[in-house]
């Protein structure tokens, strides 16, 4: 409840300022705020890190790679269940699903949760990112504050897009990276009044990020080698690799999050996932954590990052590092899907972006060994992060100004556009949708820039059925049936059993030429004049399922069944008229 104090001063600044001037502040507003959460959740990834590596390294030895994300998980799926009461896990999954389902609403409690429970995975050694509990929180941050100043729902959810770009543009210093993450992950449209919001809140953020954080970032490499252009055919290859491991990395995590589901006992799944997650990096010790010292390692040329419990049964030099690379490639979306299984909070951005860089190096390795050409191995390790990216993100333009931006310039831009490009195409072959998008696209919860679907999605038809209306009996005589019609006000009336199952319809117009003779009031029965509906609408259904069935049966009213039972009746106008007050508060004001 706000507090009346409060009240005054939100009434005040409404008051004050025009619509346009109030999203322009607000967007300032969580701009700071985002700015903020990425530091904080940066720094106890830190701390948590540190102290991690303090009290539980030493004396322990390799058996570290398994009890620490072991124990993370764990400390993640009690404080989850015990202390945020909900399920948090696929953070920017959730964001758009608020979108879709919920009116950008995010609870406040998303804020703390996210950063405390993604700090505490990823600093034990989870093999997870943070960039989406810190989406999770940044976009909590706008849907909260927009809520708090009663803003209608296309202004909450640029909001919400103002607080994930600010997150984003805060954790890599890349301001155009996180307003373009937000046009293409969360569907924002690109318009004049989305476009200076999103600009605010990311410059706001980058440079409150520079203050707190100083030069230090995730990710931040200066490229030095100018771009050779003889090697674009290598690029190509890289881009059809990449969009490759992206149909692997994106088809594996549905499918493994999918058997860890089978297994009914959440206990029993967090004993599984752990073992296997503590198993999977005692074997291969790259794959702890984010992946981003790994990552920057091997961007300066150290190699012997590359390690793994199998080092010493493997010959020495390229074919060794080729093999634990290969290795690392394939096994990372099972550490990451075991981590999230297990309990643990954290999303696939990050491991995206790890999975890519090995891959780039596999490559340039690969070509380096067998061509006899001096391949660049860091300028292919960040165009593969940028493939990966595009394939398995559906999102190359965010691959392309991440990357380039991270990199310290455009003197890459045109290796990163050729990889995406060609890694976004032959990801495509095979993946209609991204990583984020695609359980909520086989859900038809999907919220896209075609603002028709958009409202289609956004739209809650069950808050539309009438149930006003009189039933009938279908033994019924026509003399009850006209009593019924005295004390209705609706010319539709339902027909159902004893047990509420629906067995036809009467119109009015369907006795209005027999309802005042008195003769035939004992002789007709309800079920000699009803009539079968062209077809019905399940509960269970979709808008779009709603206005395909509307459209093929030509009718203005359907009845709207549970189990067969009769619930009440959708209108078309009724429909119509919510259609069009959503697409107006949906369009440009």
């Amino acid at each position: 409840m706000k507090s009346e104090v409060l009240q005054k001063v939100i009434n005040a600044f409404n008051e004050r300022f025009s619509s346009t001037q109030r999203i322009y502040i607000l967007s300032f507003a969580v701009g700071l705020l985002g700015a903020l959460a990425a530091s904080l959740i940066k720094n106890l990834i830190h701390f948590t890190a540190s102290f991690v590596a303090e009290k539980f390294a030493h004396g322990t030895g390799m058996l570290f790679y398994f009890l620490a994300p072991f124990t993370g998980v764990i400390i993640t799926f009690f404080l989850v269940k015990y202390l945020v009461h909900e399920d948090i896990s696929h953070g920017i999954s959730r964001v758009l699903y608020a979108i879709s389902r919920k009116k950008s609403y995010l609870k406040a409690k998303n804020i703390w949760a996210s950063l405390v429970a993604g700090a505490v995975t990823i600093g034990f050694g989870g093999s997870v990112g943070a960039e989406a509990p810190i989406v999770h929180a940044g976009s909590s941050i706008g849907s909260s504050v927009g809520r708090l100043f009663n803003l209608n729902y296309r202004q909450i959810t640029l909001l919400l897009a103002c607080g994930a770009a600010g997150v984003i543009s805060g954790i890599f210093k890349a301001p155009i990276a996180g307003i373009v993450f937000t046009l293409e992950i969360l569907m924002i449209d690109l318009t004049l009044s989305s476009i200076i919001p999103l600009l605010i809140s990311s410059v706001t953020a980058t440079t409150i990020a520079w203050l707190s954080m100083g030069n230090t970032v995730l990710l931040s490499f200066e490229i030095k080698d100018s771009f050779n252009i003889s090697n674009i055919p290598w690029y190509i290859l890289l881009g059809m690799f990449t969009g490759l491991i992206s149909v692997w990395f994106s088809k594996m995590t549905l499918f493994t999050e999918h058997l860890y589901r089978k297994i009914d006992n959440q206990y029993i799944r967090l004993i599984v996932a752990g073992s296997i997650l503590g198993l999977l990096i005692l074997f291969f010790p790259p794959l702890f954590g984010e992946g981003y010292n790994t990552v920057m390692t091997l961007l300066k040329g150290d190699s012997n990052t590359l390690m793994s419990i199998f080092s010493g049964f493997l010959p020495d030099g390229w074919i060794s590092l080729l093999i634990i690379s290969g290795a690392l490639i394939f096994l990372k979306v099972f550490a990451t899907s075991s981590t999230n299984a297990a309990g643990g909070i954290g999303g696939v951005f990050a491991p995206i972006l790890f999975t890519g860089a090995i891959s780039g190096f596999f490559v340039s390795m690969l070509l380096t060994e067998f061509t006899n050409m001096k391949i660049p191995d860091s300028r292919f390790i960040l165009a593969g992060m940028a493939g990966l990216m595009a394939g398995a993100m559906q999102a190359p333009l965010t691959a392309i100004f991440l990357i380039a931006e991270i990199s310290g310039g455009y003197d890459l831009l045109i290796p990163l556009i050729i990889t995406s490009t060609i890694s976004f195409i032959t990801a495509r072959q095979f993946l209609n949708y991204s990583i984020y998008h695609i359980q909520l696209a086989d859900r038809g919860e999907l919220v896209t820039h075609d603002k028709d679907k958009a409202v289609l999605v956004v739209m809650d038809w069950k808050k539309e059925i009438e149930k006003d209306l009189i039933q009938v009996k279908p033994d019924d005589l026509l003399r009850d049936l006209v009593k019924s019609i005295t004390k209705s006000k609706r010319n539709i009336f339902p027909v159902v059993d004893e047990y509420g199952v629906l067995e036809g319809i009467v119109l009015l117009d369907d006795v209005r030429e027999i309802m005042f003779n008195n003769d035939l009031y004992d002789k007709i029965r309800v079920r000699d004049i009803m009539t079968i509906p062209p077809s019905y609408i399940d509960i269970s259904e979709n808008m779009a399922t709603v206005m395909d069935t509307f459209s093929k049966t030509g009718a203005w009213n359907l009845p709207v069944l549970n189990k067969g039972k009769f619930i009440g009746i959708i209108s078309k106008s009724r429909i119509f008229s919510t259609y069009r007050e959503m697409l107006l508060q949906m369009s440009e004001e």
